[in-house]
């Protein structure tokens, strides 16, 4: 008898039972189709008109990249910050090697954890405490990476220019606008700042994108194992993007070497007198600035020429300063 069921009547598909359940499920359809074409058409207005107002007449002669109209990265894998003053979420990049040695903030996610905090996070919002006023004048974050300095600095209320030459970076930085709701703070420039306008030769390491650089030396020094692609990127010094109009609190750089370029292609920002100067964090490691030809103190000795007199050792980061 295990198979007497099919000698059982078929039941008909368009009974009237069947019917008056095929309608309700009907209409639910549609209105989740349509629902979900208007999202799509307008993901999010508010949004949209954080970037629409961003379009900041300062910065037009150099085109902020457009996260509304850039691909959306995929997958999305976004999550606050742990244990920092003033919270933000970033989406990270780098997802390890999947399923078997994934990146180490997703498995602290999976175990329901936020994700470690960055040092260079808490350092942004210690520094920036001590900053009176933010409403007039900009953090600029240089080699932004996915954006661990630039959303610590937005997340306390400053405005951020953002300067990040790989595209899957940038593409993580306009998740974090989204999620941190940002768009009205943060100026994303798809370019390497450095001391010349135009394109320069950049090495992206596939696997460790924080690690990419101008140098191919350097971006390789850590992880020689990893593939690296040789690509065509922008230029920009930020003399020419940053007009004299403009405060600058605070400029972080972390490029893998290219310091001392970025610190030349400065030079107006850097020469302002005493409090007008911007506070300067920079990535001091003496290998990856020998790969790009320079050196620590050929940078000691550039600032000290436009009167940072002060400079300290932080880790591998210098933090100088010049007399208010």
């Amino acid at each position: 008898m295990a198979n007497a069921w099919k000698r059982d009547k078929q039941s008909q598909i368009f009974s009237n039972r069947n019917l008056l359940l095929f309608f309700p499920i009907s209409l639910f359809l549609i209105f989740f189709f349509f629902l979900s074409s208007s999202r799509t058409s307008n993901p999010n207005p508010s949004f949209i008109n954080q970037f629409s107002t961003q379009t900041l007449s300062i910065f037009s002669s150099f085109n902020p990249y457009d996260c509304l109209k850039s691909p959306q990265s995929y997958p999305v894998i976004a999550n606050v910050v742990e244990g920092v003053r003033y919270p933000f979420l970033y989406s990270i990049a780098d997802l390890g090697s999947l399923p078997d040695k994934p990146h180490k903030n997703i498995v602290r996610m999976m175990k329901g954890k936020p994700f470690r905090k960055p040092d260079i996070s808490v350092t942004i919002q210690e520094v920036l405490e001590k900053v009176k006023s933010k409403d007039d004048g900009y953090v600029v974050d240089v080699g932004a990476n996915v954006g661990m300095a630039t959303f610590a600095a937005s997340a306390m209320g400053f405005k951020v220019l953002a300067f990040e030459p790989v595209f899957e970076n940038l593409q993580r930085i306009c998740d974090g606008i989204f999620f941190n709701r940002v768009g009205d703070k943060v100026t994303v420039f798809d370019a390497a700042a450095s001391d010349l306008h135009g394109n320069i030769t950049f090495h992206k390491l596939v696997g460790r994108l924080d690690n990419s650089a101008v140098s191919a030396v350097g971006a390789k020094l850590a992880f020689k194992s990893n593939e690296e692609i040789e690509l065509q990127v922008r230029s920009l010094p930020l003399n020419e993007v940053i007009p004299d109009s403009i405060r600058v609190h605070l400029i972080k750089i972390d490029v893998q070497g290219w310091e001392y370029h970025v610190l030349k292609g400065a030079s107006k920002i850097l020469s302002r007198k005493g409090g007008e100067a911007p506070y300067l964090i920079y990535e001091e490691d003496e290998r990856l600035l020998q790969a790009s030809n320079s050196s620590a103190k050929e940078i000691r000795d550039y600032l000290s020429s436009m009167g940072y007199k002060h400079c300290s050792q932080h880790g591998t980061d210098a933090h100088c300063t010049k007399e208010s």
